[in-house]
């Protein structure tokens, strides 16, 4: 099923060469938006990121339980279309390890 993105979320996913804050209502779509992104930025064929040099805070540690879900989701659907990617393959194993915590959490390391 195909997501409907509103332009703002568009801009959201993929805006890049800059550090961006998405700030939004509850239930906005923000871990939806924010899952899109980051896909889309270690997806990139031409500059793909590296998850374990991101930084993802949310407020709850529910939100980064459920992000860091999706990201596992979304990347194994990727490998499934394409399982002979190694970039992708080793994204997925870094996941274990990628920042994606709470603001309490991250100032508290």
């Amino acid at each position: 099923m195909a997501i409907n993105w509103t332009d703002d979320q568009i801009t959201a996913i993929t805006s890049s060469g800059r550090t961006l804050l998405v700030s939004a209502a509850a239930g906005s779509g923000k871990t939806a938006v924010l899952t899109a992104r980051i896909i889309s930025r270690l997806t990139d064929a031409e500059n793909p990121a590296d998850i374990s040099r991101m930084l993802v805070v949310t407020f709850t540690k529910a939100a980064a339980a459920e992000l860091r879900s999706r990201i596992q989701k979304a990347l194994s659907d990727q490998l499934a279309s394409n399982p002979k990617n190694r970039m992708l393959s080793r994204q997925a194993a870094k996941l274990g390890y990628a920042k994606i915590c709470t603001i309490h959490s991250f100032c508290y390391d």
